[in-house]
């Protein structure tokens, strides 16, 4: 049994998503809980031909037996909530989600002012969600609380309590960051970044569950690299060049075109140091070597898939335990097993 933290290695976008499912499906832990900023983050989880794109509920709702949990680091628009709620009917939501008391609350004029603001839209190229502002409030300590909001009275729970009680039982916890490092606040490409942390100390303290209380850090990369939003990108290639390799990519939460670029090792190292990885996922290694699809084994993958996945292994010092290989949350070569 483990508690187990998953977060995103480079900008975002890292099929996150995917691994937490696929995790959540192969453990089933007794909670799953999201930190990270809030519904500026999207994550895509597919499930039999089918994919939901979630901005508020853990990608963690595929395991029916997990409580769903939203930390009190997490921002909450309410309409995203209520919307996800029934977009996710079928996996029996009402019974199994909830919302920590403290969780700061997204409201209309937070959005007008990211949408407003030159500087947010114009140079940092903000998602216009309304969670950089929504942010600022807090730190002003003028923000409004979940506690508050009695559409959310039904959901409402103590998240810390819930998660350090399943794991002082012995439970399985999985704890889903958003994001990726290089957005972080204080380690990434500051000013473009998103408005808190995003490394793996910073989603554990989102959700209340102390450093000594984690087992296992999953820290995840996609074969090749992709960026929204304004900031550097030493590795972009350009559009061209990605659409001939195959690799066109679209946001979640905003439908923007993605950059595409090669692995950043420097940043890749830099990323697992900060988070304290145990081990990585590399996900999108169909999309770069497309052979690897539907292959079973690590040992059936084509030479230059091996030989990327050795390399990132060899740069990072830590072990790629998971293979992405496909969109599916079982698309997965497990190298655990």
């Amino acid at each position: 049994m483990s508690t187990t933290i998953i977060v995103g290695g480079h900008f975002g976008d890292e099929g996150k998503g995917k691994i937490v499912s696929y995790l959540c499906a192969e453990k089933k832990p007794k909670v799953v809980a999201r930190g990270g900023v809030g519904p500026n983050a999207g994550h895509s989880v597919v499930i039999k031909g089918k994919k939901y794109g979630i901005r508020m509920i853990p990608s963690g709702f595929v395991s029916m037996e997990s409580r769903v949990l939203i930390g009190a680091g997490v921002l909450v628009n309410p309409n995203v909530f209520m919307d996800e709620l029934e977009l996710l009917k079928d996996f029996n939501m009402k019974g199994r989600v909830a919302v920590d008391n403290n969780c700061a609350i997204i409201t209309k004029q937070h959005i007008i002012a990211d949408t407003r603001s030159k500087h947010l839209t114009q140079k940092i190229k903000s998602t216009g969600t309304g969670c950089g502002p929504a942010n600022a409030d807090r730190v002003n300590r003028v923000v409004g609380l979940a506690k508050d909001v009695p559409e959310l009275k039904p959901y409402l729970t103590d998240v810390p309590l819930e998660i350090n009680e399943a794991i002082d039982a012995g439970e399985n916890v999985i704890i889903e960051g958003t994001q990726g490092f290089g957005l972080s606040l204080f380690y990434g490409t500051y000013p473009y970044v998103t408005s808190n942390d995003t490394s793996a100390s910073a989603i554990a303290s989102d959700v209340g569950v102390g450093p000594t209380k984690i087992d296992e850090v999953v820290t995840v990369f996609k074969a090749h690299m992709s960026r929204v939003g304004g900031g550097p990108f030493p590795t972009e290639i350009p559009m061209e060049e990605a659409e001939k390799m195959g690799l066109m990519e679209f946001g979640t939460v905003t439908g923007r075109r993605r950059k595409i670029g090669k692995f950043d090792f420097e940043l890749g190292r830099r990323s697992v140091m900060i988070n304290g990885a145990t081990q990585i996922a590399i996900n999108c290694l169909d999309l770069m070597f497309p052979e690897s699809k539907d292959c079973k084994t690590y040992e059936e993958l084509p030479r230059e898939a091996r030989a990327h996945v050795e390399k990132i292994e060899k740069e990072l010092k830590v072990p790629a335990t998971l293979l992405g290989i496909g969109p599916e949350v079982h698309d997965i070569i497990d190298r655990r097993k």
